[in-house]
C-alpha cells in the first residue's frame, strides 16, 4: 500500500473573481451554472433550490437562488448583498463574489471587485451595453482588477446571432481601449441553457474561444502583492506580561504587502522612529520570514512607542508621510459628498480627521469626459478629491500596492462609509486647489 504526501500533490492556485454587470443580466444564474456543472454543488443544496423553484411555480430549478440567499432577494429577484462562493476544480481554486446589478447597490460591487484579480462583465445581449455596464467597467479599472471578461449572456433569446455579440464585444472593447484596460475576453454564453459556461455550445460553432470555466482557469495570476514593498499595518500590540515571557513585547498584524525578514531594518510610521526585526512569530512559532495576507507578531530590537494605527515597512523602502492626499474615489453613500465637508479617513488600522479641500472633476461614464469642479459627488459617482488630513499618512500609490494605496471615508456623525478612495489614481490631471480657511477645529 502506498501513500501520498502532500508535496507529492498537484499545487493549484487561487483566482479571486467577481461578476459585474446590469440587473437581470444574468449574474446569478452564470455563477449557479458554473457551479452546477462543475460539480460544486452538494446534493442537499441542489434539493433546496429544486424545492424553492417549485414553490415559485418554475419547472426547471432556478440556478441564481445558489448564491441569491437573503429572504428579500428571492422575493425581489434580484441580488442585494454581495455573495461569496468557494468552489475548486483540479486545475484552480477559486473565491467567487456574485455582486448585485442594481444601480441602488453598486457600492457592494466596489467591495467584491476590490481583492478581485478578473472581473466577470455580464451584458444582456438583447440590450447591449448600458450604462451600469460602463460603471462596472470603469470601477473594475480603477480598482486595477488585472483581468476583464465580457460575457454576452442570453444568446439563446436572440438565436445565438453571431453579428449580435460581435457588435457587443467591439463596442464593449473599445470603450474599455478607452478606460486603460489592457486586454478584454469576449466569450458569447447562454447561463440558463448553460452554454459555453462549463461545456462548450453546440449551437454557436461560430465561436472557437474557450468557455468560461476554461479561462478561469487559465488566465495567469500573479499575487504581486509578495512582491511589493513590504508593509505591516499595526493592529494589537501584545504583551502578555506573564513569568514565561516577562519583556516580551509584540506588534501584530495582518502583512499587507511585501516580505518581511528577521534582521531587516525597519522605520515605524508616521512617527518616523527605526529598528530592527529581531523575530517573527506566526501561529505561535518564530520563523525567518513572513509574506502578504499572513497574519504575525513581529519584535523590534528596540522598546519604542508603537500603537495600533502604525505602520512597519523596511527602511529602505519607507512611503512618505503626507497630509494632502489626492485620490479618485467611489462615492457609494446616499448623503452627498461635497467641498468643506469634515469626514474621518481609514487608512489601514489608522483612522484620522480630514476635511474634503476640493472636487477638481467628475467622470462622465457616457463619453469618459470630465465635469470640471461639481463641487459635490452623489451616490455611484467616480470623481477626483483632495483632502487634507489632521495627522500625517504613510501612503503608497494604489498603483504600486492595492492595499496601502486605498483609503475609506467615513461619516463621523454615524460612522457610515461615504467613498472608496484610490490614492494618485486619475483619469486626468486635476485642476489646482483653492485652500479656504476652516475655523471650526478641523482646520489642518
Amino acid at each position: 500500500m502506498t501513500t501520498t504526501t502532500t508535496e507529492e500533490l498537484p499545487a493549484t492556485t487561487l483566482l479571486r473573481f467577481a461578476t459585474a454587470g446590469s440587473v437581470d443580466d444574468g449574474k446569478s444564474t452564470l455563477v449557479g451554472r458554473l457551479l452546477h456543472d462543475s460539480k460544486s454543488v452538494l446534493a442537499d443544496q441542489l434539493e433546496a433550490v429544486e424545492r424553492a423553484s417549485a414553490d415559485r411555480g418554475q419547472h426547471t430549478p432556478d440556478l441564481a437562488l445558489l448564491t441569491d440567499g437573503l429572504r428579500a432577494e428571492r422575493e425581489q429577484g434580484i441580488t442585494i448583498d454581495v455573495a461569496y462562493r468557494y468552489f475548486a476544480t483540479p486545475h484552480r481554486r477559486f473565491i467567487l463574489a456574485d455582486t448585485p446589478g442594481h444601480v441602488q447597490y453598486t457600492r457592494n460591487m466596489v467591495t467584491g471587485a476590490s481583492t478581485a484579480e478578473l472581473t466577470v462583465i455580464l451584458v444582456d445581449a438583447r440590450n447591449g451595453i448600458v450604462e451600469q455596464t460602463r460603471r462596472h467597467a470603469a470601477i473594475a479599472t480603477l480598482l486595477r482588477v488585472p483581468h476583464v471578461v465580457l460575457a454576452v449572456n442570453k444568446m439563446d433569446l436572440v438565436d445565438y446571432r453571431e453579428p449580435v455579440f460581435a457588435a457587443i464585444a467591439e463596442e464593449f472593447t473599445a470603450y474599455a481601449t478607452e478606460l486603460g484596460v489592457p486586454e478584454v475576453t469576449a466569450i458569447p454564453i447562454s447561463a440558463l441553457v448553460g452554454d459555453n459556461v462549463v461545456e462548450p455550445s453546440a449551437t454557436m460553432d461560430w465561436y472557437g474561444g474557450p468557455t468560461v470555466l476554461e479561462h478561469l482557469e487559465t488566465v495567469p495570476v500573479s499575487h504581486d502583492l509578495a512582491h511589493c514593498h513590504a508593509r505591516l499595518p499595526v493592529q494589537y500590540v501584545i504583551r502578555p506580561q506573564t513569568a514565561e515571557l516577562p519583556d516580551y513585547r509584540g506588534y501584530a498584524g495582518q502583512i499587507a504587502a511585501g516580505t518581511f525578514h528577521v534582521g531587516d531594518d525597519v522605520t515605524i510610521l508616521p512617527a518616523g522612529r527605526t529598528s530592527r526585526i529581531s523575530g517573527i512569530d506566526l501561529l505561535g512559532r518564530p520563523v525567518q520570514a513572513a509574506w502578504t495576507t499572513q497574519s504575525v507578531t513581529i519584535l523590534l530590537a528596540d522598546d519604542i512607542d508603537i500603537s495600533r494605527g502604525d505602520l512597519i515597512v523596511p527602511s529602505k523602502d519607507a512611503p512618505a508621510t503626507t497630509q494632502d492626499v489626492e485620490a479618485t474615489v467611489c462615492h457609494v453613500a446616499d448623503q452627498p459628498l461635497a467641498v468643506g465637508h469634515r469626514v474621518l479617513l481609514k487608512h489601514g488600522t489608522r483612522t484620522v480627521k480630514a476635511i474634503v479641500k476640493d472636487i477638481p472633476s467628475r467622470l462622465t461614464l457616457d463619453d469618459l469626459s470630465l465635469h470640471p469642479h461639481p463641487g459635490r459627488l452623489v451616490a455611484n459617482d467616480i470623481g477626483r478629491v483632495k483632502i487634507r488630513t489632521a495627522e500625517p499618512l504613510p501612503l503608497d500609490s494604489y498603483a504600486d500596492s492595492r492595499r496601502t494605496g486605498s483609503f475609506i471615508l467615513i461619516d463621523p456623525s454615524d460612522g457610515t462609509t461615504l467613498t472608496a478612495g484610490m490614492v494618485g489614481e486619475s483619469f486626468a490631471s486635476p485642476a489646482p486647489v483653492k485652500d479656504e480657511d476652516e475655523n471650526d477645529g478641523w482646520d489642518f
